[in-house]
């Protein structure tokens, strides 16, 4: 718990204010107190540093297991670092992936915290914003919790005098959103489709990006396979029907 705050307000936090000085929008829509999903499009591998350092209170997200088990000095650092910045492992190679991923986001909630997730389930392969999987839903369902969207923007810019391209951040936080007129409804594919489609709708109008529905997971196994581009690759599929494993949020570094 302290080395959080450590590293918001004294190691990592002052540093990337200085840097990179993002710009912050709508930061009164995250609740003070209470739980809430913070639901965000995912740009960058730094997504997860902006949008806490913007906040006061101490966002969780759900990180790959893969961080908290290396060998070896690295390993140790790295388990170290994840663990003490409050971040939870999960682990998403077996069957039960998304079920994990989903109680463990549950049990955060029923905790009063703040849960962070990326309902596209991994970085955008391009830019665009594409199908949301439908966990952020049913969290939102069984909790009865709002959910902030928010959006992650970055556009090119020249620093004066040192000649340095760095991105201009800024993070905005929607409206929160409330469910809870599908109260008892959670596990129904079609109203969890329903919500899902709702929060991306926002995220889309906060982040001004094209929305694409597929899902970039699929995008990106296709283009390590087929070496084609992801515009190529999305001229080729159609709008996936959803499945039990479409309902797995995506972890800290998808």
């Amino acid at each position: 718990m302290l080395f959080y705050w450590f590293l918001k307000f004294v190691a990592i936090g002052p540093v990337v204010k200085l840097v990179f000085r993002p710009q912050v929008e709508g930061v009164d829509n995250a609740p003070r107190t209470g739980a809430a999903i913070l639901a965000s499009n995912h740009l960058s591998a730094a997504d997860w540093i902006f949008m806490p350092l913007s906040l006061r209170r101490r966002v969780t997200f759900l990180a790959k297991a893969e961080y908290f088990t290396g060998k070896g000095v690295k390993g140790f650092l790295q388990r170290a670092f994840f663990t003490g910045a409050g971040q939870v492992p999960i682990d998403r190679t077996n069957a039960s992936a998304a079920e994990n991923a989903i109680r463990t986001g549950l049990r955060i909630l029923r905790g009063g915290r703040l849960l962070g997730i990326y309902p596209e389930g991994t970085r955008s392969p391009d830019g665009r914003l594409f199908r949301g999987k439908t966990g952020v839903a049913r969290m939102a369902l069984e909790t009865g919790v709002p959910v902030v969207p928010v959006a992650m923007t970055y556009r090119p810019r020249r620093v004066p005098l040192v000649g340095w391209n760095l991105p201009e951040v800024c993070v905005r936080f929607g409206a929160p959103l409330d469910f809870s007129r599908y109260e008892g409804l959670a596990g129904d594919r079609f109203v969890e489709r329903s919500i899902t489609d709702e929060i991306m709708y926002e995220i889309m109008t906060l982040s001004a990006q094209e929305y694409v529905d597929v899902y970039g997971a699929r995008v990106k196994k296709s283009m390590d396979a087929t070496g084609a581009s992801a515009s190529e690759v999305v001229s080729r599929m159609q709008p996936p029907a959803d499945e039990a494993g479409d309902r797995l949020p995506d972890t800290l570094a998808g």
